[in-house]
């Protein structure tokens, strides 16, 4: 398969791969260049636990998750 780079620099997967590998809009890659004119292309993985919050956040009954303030060594 063939893609073109457009001219601000972006990549277009082709929807065939992006179907097959189940990539959706938003998931990072890294790009390593092995040598002129040769690169790899490498689905980074989420961090465990990413979108946790969003999820408990999501449940149908309201007010029963409630966000504590985040404990920092900038008060102490």
């Amino acid at each position: 398969m063939q893609t073109v780079v457009s001219s601000k620099g972006q990549l277009v997967l082709p929807a065939e791969i992006r179907r097959a590998d189940h990539i959706e809009p938003g998931q990072r890659f890294e790009v390593e260049r092995k040598e002129a004119g040769i690169y790899l292309l490498t689905r980074v993985a989420p961090k465990p636990n990413a979108g946790f919050v969003d999820w408990l956040r999501s449940c149908p009954e309201t007010d029963w998750f409630q966000s504590i303030p985040s404990e920092s060594t900038d008060t102490l």
